[in-house]
């Protein structure tokens, strides 16, 4: 028996399926959540994200906490961010979600998040991981910029303990050598994990490439190596973004991969 015993494959041989509003993750569900890095201003994201509806979008995500390399960057809005993204949610009849990195935060997100993400600096933030698995709301958790599998399923375990059963993890490329690339989206942990664990698994082509042209190739590589789900950057015009404006698509490049994706799904599922 693994150490990761609750959320192995051993214990429980039946997908593991998380419901979030209109997004279904698991159990041969597949949903797109897409958005904005930073939740920047209320009208704009409103209109963004009316748009990602019409284009079958299923979640809205937007960081509010914003956890930056630099101290000097934009950190994000705070709890004026929190009413945006919930406002635009409700406009667009979407479930949002947003990344709390303090526990001492996680009470006011709760109140505005219908998920909550643990991002890839704080995989690892038992005390976070520990309280979050004590509430009621879904979790994604994004894997660490250097964790193996078995420490990425050993932080679902810490969520799965204390509780809550509704943990949806995210493949958001790991940090190796190559400079090429933002990270290294390991396309073989998606099939490798579903193996191990009985958690639904979405991948993160945004974060992994950090270029916009490759967010829809290695997105389509990712639905094919059976992810149950994608989470994509999407800004109306990146280069003013004040995060992430490289790695982000414009509404239409999302809406040309949307049009798409429903004949890589049917592909995938005569495999």
């Amino acid at each position: 028996m693994p150490l990761y015993n609750l959320v192995s494959r051993e214990t429980q041989a039946e997908d593991t399926v998380v419901q979030v509003g209109v997004a279904a993750f698991g159990g041969g569900n597949f949903s797109v959540i897409a958005g904005p890095c930073a939740v920047e201003n209320r009208e704009e994201l409103i209109e963004l994200a009316l748009q990602l509806k019409a284009c079958g979008v299923q979640m809205l995500r937007g960081g509010v906490f914003k956890p930056r390399t630099s101290p000097y960057s934009f950190q994000g809005l705070g709890k004026e961010g929190l009413q945006f993204l919930a406002e635009a949610g409700a406009a667009a009849e979407l479930p949002v979600v947003t990344e709390v990195l303090d526990v001492r935060d996680l009470d006011l997100v709760l109140q505005y998040a219908d998920m909550i993400q643990i991002g890839s600096r704080n995989m690892q933030n038992f005390g976070l991981l520990r309280e979050v698995g004590r509430v009621k709301h879904p979790v994604l958790l994004k894997r660490g910029l250097s964790a193996t599998l078995e420490e990425w399923l050993l932080a679902a375990e810490y969520i799965v303990a204390e509780g809550n059963r509704q943990v949806v993890l995210c493949e958001r490329g790991i940090r190796t050598f190559e400079t090429a690339t933002r990270n290294t989206l390991d396309i073989s942990a998606i099939p490798l994990v579903k193996q191990l664990s009985h958690l639904p698994v979405v991948a993160d082509p945004s974060h992994a490439t950090g270029r916009r042209e490759l967010v829809p190739p290695v997105a389509r590589a990712a639905v094919m190596a059976g992810a149950d789900g994608l989470m994509i950057e999407v800004h109306p015009a990146p280069e003013r973004a004040l995060s992430d404006g490289a790695q982000s698509l414009r509404p239409h490049q999302l809406e040309q991969f949307m049009r798409g994706l429903p004949a890589l799904l049917q592909v995938r599922g005569n495999w």
